[in-house]
């Protein structure tokens, strides 16, 4: 993603019902998202599809990292060579 630059990327929602076609373009043209305000104060951001899907990728494979971490630190983890074992022996089947 972009960075987010709040002084060209800020737009109230207010103007989100009349200007969404608008905003859907800048955020595809731009590849950054949109912040909308409300009464001066950020409350949502509009992003691109493609950019949506990169995030919750990201976040899954976060989400695994942190719980395999967990299992090491519980003593539940599987040795190095062990787990690559495992690995081979699926790839090659």
């Amino acid at each position: 993603m972009t960075k987010l630059r709040v002084d060209e990327d800020s737009r109230p929602l207010s103007g989100f019902g009349a200007g969404i076609a608008s905003f859907v373009k800048q955020v595809n043209e731009t590849q950054r998202p949109i912040v909308l305000t409300q009464h001066g104060r950020k409350v949502a951001v509009l992003i691109g599809i493609d950019e949506y899907q990169r995030m919750q990728e990201r976040l899954e494979l976060l989400e695994a990292i942190y719980a395999a971490e967990a299992q090491i630190k519980k003593g539940e983890g599987v040795p190095h060579a062990e787990a690559k074992a495992m690995i081979l022996k699926r790839w090659r089947t």
